[in-house]
């Protein structure tokens, strides 16, 4: 069972998710919040696996509340909720280390779906979309700008000729499958060229892979 901590200021968004995830068996509502405080509170007296938070909120967004989530040393998956509109703070969520991010319009059996993969840590967004979101949040101007890219570069520089190829398919937006395609291996061996790339960069999740391959300028 996943226990999943739903969070939003919108009650009809929560009422929503509470539906969505009351049809599935195997994930549990553990509890509800209204905001980014309430969103700590709730992680520290429920120990959900999941953390399913909206990035714009009152009193404490959510990225100051997933950064302080994701820094503790047992941390939940977070997946952030989010508009491809202006989330300037999507790329900081990126970096922050959240696992992944949903459409608030995304259809419930996509919700579903993409908790219980992020529970087992895996991205929770199609590769199309996933692409589409790292390319936005990732293109505008970087204040680190060189030194972004040169650090990008060093923490790749680790992987084998194999395993950067993986990381810049992931890069792109591919899954696991579209890789072992195109790269002609199973797709056992491209997740096992998966953890080996997130333990030589240091990277938490396949996102922030995606985020280094993007500093990079690869």
């Amino acid at each position: 069972m996943t226990r999943v901590l739903v969070v939003d200021d919108d009650p009809m968004v929560r009422t929503g998710l509470s539906m969505i995830l009351g049809g599935a068996p195997d994930l549990e509502l553990v509890g509800e919040a209204t905001n980014g405080q309430e969103a700590i509170d709730g992680v520290r007296r429920f120990s959900p696996d999941v953390v399913l938070m909206d990035i714009r909120m009152p009193v404490r967004d959510g990225l100051s509340a997933a950064t302080e989530i994701l820094a503790a040393a047992v941390r939940p998956r977070l997946i952030m909720l989010t508009t491809f509109d202006a989330d300037e703070m999507v790329h900081r969520a990126l970096r922050a280390g959240a696992d992944g991010f949903l459409l608030k319009d995304t259809p419930p059996e996509r919700i579903v779906e993409s908790i219980r993969a992020v529970s087992r840590g895996e991205p929770t967004l199609s590769p199309t979309v996933t692409a589409r979101l790292i390319a936005a949040v990732t293109e505008a101007p970087d204040p680190g700008g060189s030194a972004a890219r040169a650090t990008a570069r060093r923490r790749l520089e680790a992987l084998t000729a194999r395993e950067r190829e993986v990381a810049l398919a992931i890069g792109g937006g591919a899954s696991n499958a579209d890789i072992a395609g195109t790269l002609f291996m199973s797709v056992a061996t491209v997740k096992s060229h998966v953890t080996s790339i997130l333990a030589k960069t240091g990277a938490e999740s396949r996102l922030q892979v995606a985020v280094l391959v993007r500093d990079a300028e690869l």
